[in-house]
């Protein structure tokens, strides 16, 4: 197995930093932490669901906005992760800190001001999107943003601890943390619906409250000055910037990617309601089908930076460029293991879901579709474009995204579902094309050797 994953030549054994037995420790917590996410996301929705129609919609029309920011704050946090990855690579030690500081400095800042624009402009946005909700499911928008936008700075200071941790390759500290926090939310979901039975403030106050949970246990760990790399208070609380500029120079098109390609999934989500019933229901239990197919090039992601960012840190471009190699195969390799599985579980899994002959065989076509470019170019899309990143090539990432991603895949998913009338099984063929040209266009900057040139620190 290892002369399969290991590239020619093989990189003489003092500069690969990363034995098999560190990857390893690396990817199995961030897998688990994946997989815990999920598992508390489907009982968060069965739960939920016991609250009524108006407060489950609610919720689910909230998450789709609460989801920009979460996507907002974790770009953010691996603009830190990747500064910090490389200065750790370099062995520069005081500038690691500052950089891991400054990345807790910038959470704090950019998630209050989303705070403050959730609270003072939340109900007008909500009118605005939502205009045509009854008044039970737009009483519980309001209920639940007013709350869970409180966790803004909670959730931001978390992503900027826990990505600090998988930058220094301790991910079973962040799996342990999540874990706790998960198991905190559902608890307190489990008193909010079924005890106090506060509808929506129900299941918003155990999130916020979570997230804070998270938060204090993180920053606590990160101020340990025992860590390869801690924060320091100070620094934390000041500016610094010529290290905020750096930060933000591979934080800002990252957020700019991310939030964009939530908001395609949002317009995308006004289309797929017009596809009638079965169709909705099969795309959204597909997409639980999905998340769970993805979990391994999720979790791949983090270890790409990781990697990458030390070994470019420490100015060994050629070491650099032979572990994307080998962590691609790694993630080719997994990742189609990891979708057959999915797929086999599939006919268990479906009669949990009481759906009808037409819904089920809706569900069978995307998952099958979806689990067979998950497994074969995936990898290529999501992990690899990870490593370029952590390397520096930012703004390629970024406008190869938003060709991709925002124009690609809502022009094919427009002409595919609506005009050909392919309906969600054209969405479906859609996102994977869009995967095929973003890993096309990956593959050949790896390949045409720009990124080598590129400089963070």
């Amino acid at each position: 197995m290892e002369r399969i994953l290991n590239p020619k030549p093989v990189l003489p054994a003092d500069r690969q930093i990363f034995p098999n037995r560190a990857l390893k420790a690396m990817i199995v917590p961030l897998l688990i932490e994946q997989l815990l996410q999920l598992v508390v996301g489907i009982a968060d929705t069965l739960m939920v669901s016991y609250a009524g129609e108006a407060t489950v919609s609610g919720v689910s029309l909230v998450t789709m906005i609460y989801t920009v920011f979460i996507y907002l704050f974790t770009a953010s946090a691996t603009g830190a992760a990747v500064i910090v990855s490389q200065y750790i690579g370099r062995g520069d030690r005081g500038s690691a800190n500052l950089a891991a500081s400054q990345g807790f400095h910038i959470a704090g800042l950019v998630s209050l001001a989303c705070m403050a624009a959730a609270l003072l402009l939340g109900n007008a946005a909500l009118a605005l999107l939502y205009a045509r909700v009854d008044g039970a499911v737009m009483s519980a928008c309001r209920t639940y943003l007013r709350i869970v936008a409180l966790s803004f700075p909670a959730n931001a200071v978390y992503n900027a601890g826990a990505a600090l941790y998988r930058s220094m390759g301790r991910t079973r500290t962040t799996m342990v943390v999540s874990g706790l926090m998960n198991l905190i939310n559902v608890i307190g979901n489990a008193i909010g619906v079924f005890v106090l039975k506060a509808g929506a403030a129900g299941v918003a106050w155990p999130t916020t409250i979570s997230w804070f949970f998270a938060a204090v246990v993180m920053t606590a760990l990160c101020l340990n000055e025992r860590n390869q790399v801690f924060v320091n208070p100070r620094d934390m609380l000041r500016p610094d910037r010529e290290m905020a500029r750096r930060i933000l120079r591979v934080a800002a098109p990252n957020a700019a990617e991310q939030v964009l390609f939530q908001l395609a999934k949002v317009a995308l989500g006004s289309l797929i309601a017009t596809f009638g019933t079965s169709q909705i229901a099969a795309n959204g239990i597909g997409q639980t089908l999905w998340s769970l197919a993805a979990c391994m090039c999720t979790s791949m992601s983090p270890v790409f930076i990781t990697v990458v960012g030390q070994c470019m840190g420490a100015g060994d471009v050629d070491a650099a460029a032979w572990y994307m190699r080998k962590l691609t195969r790694l993630s080719l390799a997994l990742s189609t293991l990891w979708n057959a599985l999915v797929l086999m579980l599939v006919p268990a899994i479906l009669p949990l879901y009481a759906i009808t002959g037409e819904t089920r065989g809706f569900i069978w076509t995307i998952v099958i579709i979806h689990n067979i470019f998950a497994a074969l170019v995936q990898p290529f899309a999501m992990p690899l474009s990870s490593g370029l990143r952590a390397a520096g090539d930012v703004q390629f990432s970024l406008w190869s995204s938003l060709l991709c991603t925002v124009v690609l895949r809502t022009a094919l998913s427009f002409a595919l579902g609506l005009w050909l009338n392919m309906g969600i099984v054209g969405i479906a063929w859609a996102m994977v094309l869009d995967w095929c040209l973003k890993a096309a266009l990956d593959i050949w900057r790896f390949l045409g050797g720009q990124w080598r040139n590129k400089r963070v620190i």
